[in-house]
């Protein structure tokens, strides 16, 4: 059974995609950056402050669905340089202290609205 999770405490989606969808228990979040939920506007000047908006919007999701940090399995980051890795790792460990879920890192030439980070997550009942 397939489920659409949306909430207003998180983006809007900016095309033709959703939030995030739940299946059998498996929910999947489209890649989030750094936006404000409420103005739509970018923020965050650096990458720490860009992870720690897209967490608390990946929060805001994951709670629609009734799950947490704690639920997600497969973490996807896409940053628009490399160089930003170490203090991206910074900002993200906070979230993720004990059985950090498995994660991939990309470069990605180009995100949405210039940001500096993008996280997508798979998350798992």
């Amino acid at each position: 059974m397939k489920r659409i999770i949306s909430t207003t405490k998180a983006p809007a989606a900016v095309g033709p995609y959703s939030q995030a969808v739940l299946v059998n228990g498996t929910l999947y979040i489209s890649c989030q950056i750094a936006i404000d939920p409420v103005t739509g506007m970018l923020c965050g000047d650096n990458v720490a402050a860009q992870t720690d908006l897209i967490m608390g919007n990946l929060q805001n999701i994951l709670k629609e669905a009734e799950l947490s940090l704690k639920d997600i399995v497969k973490v996807t980051v896409f940053l628009s340089d490399m160089n930003f890795f170490s203090d991206f790792n910074t900002a993200y460990k906070k979230y993720f202290s004990e059985e950090a879920p498995a994660r991939t890192c990309v470069g990605a030439n180009g995100l949405p609205k210039g940001a500096l980070v993008g996280i997508d997550v798979i998350a798992a009942k």
